[in-house]
């Protein structure tokens, strides 16, 4: 990498860190960045999942005191979190480069939908358990945590928007304040990209510098979207990440 390069990465591994405590989705800063270096997608996608790690631990601390009685939540889910993680990052390495670089694009661009429709989805999800009364089961249940490993094999394979995939699951299923649900997603993402990473680091390549100039650039940015998250609006942090992930999806079509 040129020095350029360099700071290019580590900037978008901050704002990745930043963005991925507040509400998910920092893949589709960083990704982008690493393709633009000339690295190759599958060798991206490693180093990118390894580097976030500690923005993931480091926004997870800044929210623990949401984290405050749901510790047997956290583990039940943080179980097929493991699971999944570990089945999602085999995929990514059981299937060919040329597999990958087709499903990508459409894997971006459905997360793009979700972070699009996501709050319409939770509005109109909130008026109907308001209409039947219904309430919500405290743990989510086995729909829960089925839909919740099935999100983290994808986040084991591809880790953009896994979060607000989590986020939409539990706010169908759980009666919780966002923050707390925000919270929680925190942990299983780290768990996720954790799992995947230590089975990356005994069988994929990856990018040695990209991987130290993220881990450094999300644990300052994880830290901080922790302190300010409940200030930002989450419009234009939604705006931000939609214009990214465009800019990605053009970037992989590209022959």
């Amino acid at each position: 990498m040129t020095p350029w390069e360099m700071l290019a990465v580590f900037a978008a591994g901050v704002s990745a860190g930043a963005v991925n405590t507040v509400v998910g989705s920092g893949s589709l800063i960083t990704f982008p960045v690493l393709l633009a270096t000339g690295m190759p997608p599958v060798t991206a996608a490693v180093s990118n999942t390894l580097g976030l790690i500690p923005g993931s631990v480091s926004g997870a601390v800044g929210y623990r005191a949401e984290l405050a009685g749901q510790g047997r939540r956290i583990l039940r889910m943080s179980a097929g979190a493991l699971l999944g993680g570990l089945t999602g990052a085999a995929l990514l390495l059981a299937l060919p480069a040329a597999a990958f670089e087709r499903i990508v694009p459409a894997l971006v661009g459905l997360a793009l939908v979700l972070i699009v429709f996501q709050p319409r989805i939770a509005g109109s999800v909130r008026r109907r358990r308001e209409r039947t009364g219904a309430a919500a089961h405290p743990d989510g249940g086995p729909l829960l945590l089925t839909g919740l490993t099935l999100a983290s094999v994808y986040g084991g394979y591809f880790s953009a928007a896994q979060g607000i995939v989590y986020m939409s699951l539990m706010g169908m299923l759980l009666d919780e304040t966002l923050q707390r649900l925000n919270a929680v997603r925190n942990v299983l993402v780290a768990v996720v990209n954790t799992a995947a990473a230590l089975f990356f680091l005994f069988s994929a390549d990856f990018d040695r510098t990209a991987v130290a100039l993220i881990a450094a650039g999300s644990a300052l940015g994880g830290s901080a979207g922790a302190r300010v998250g409940r200030r930002l609006s989450p419009t234009v942090l939604r705006a931000l990440i939609v214009a990214v992930g465009t800019v990605a999806v053009v970037q992989l079509l590209r022959p």
